[in-house]
């Protein structure tokens, strides 16, 4: 599979994760296609060319945590996105029970 193919997959997985959920990075490697694909994930997510269609900030690690690299604010910026989503976030950690798909 070409490296395009691999990123299309992967931003049309982010942008059927819902408002107010989040998916990790291993999660929306197993909906591209790959679950072994999960570092790609977050190089894709890290360049990701439209924030406004594709909803990076909803992806997070196994554990929960925000993004320290995330493209549009560090973990701060998406902290915001989240929260505006009503997301809760607590010391950098979304309770993926809660808010997970």
């Amino acid at each position: 599979m070409k490296d395009s193919e691999i990123k299309t997959k992967i931003y049309n997985a982010v942008r059927d994760i819902p408002k107010g959920k989040v998916a990790t990075y291993k999660q929306i490697a197993e909906i591209a296609g790959n679950p072994k694909l999960a570092r790609v994930v977050g190089n894709a997510l890290h360049r990701n060319p439209d924030h406004s269609s594709i909803p990076c900030h909803r992806v997070v690690n196994a554990k929960g945590e925000l993004s320290k690299a995330y493209a549009f604010g560090g973990i701060e910026g998406q902290k915001k996105f989240l929260q505006e989503e009503g997301v809760e976030v607590i010391d950098e950690k979304v309770d993926l029970s809660k808010h997970g798909i």
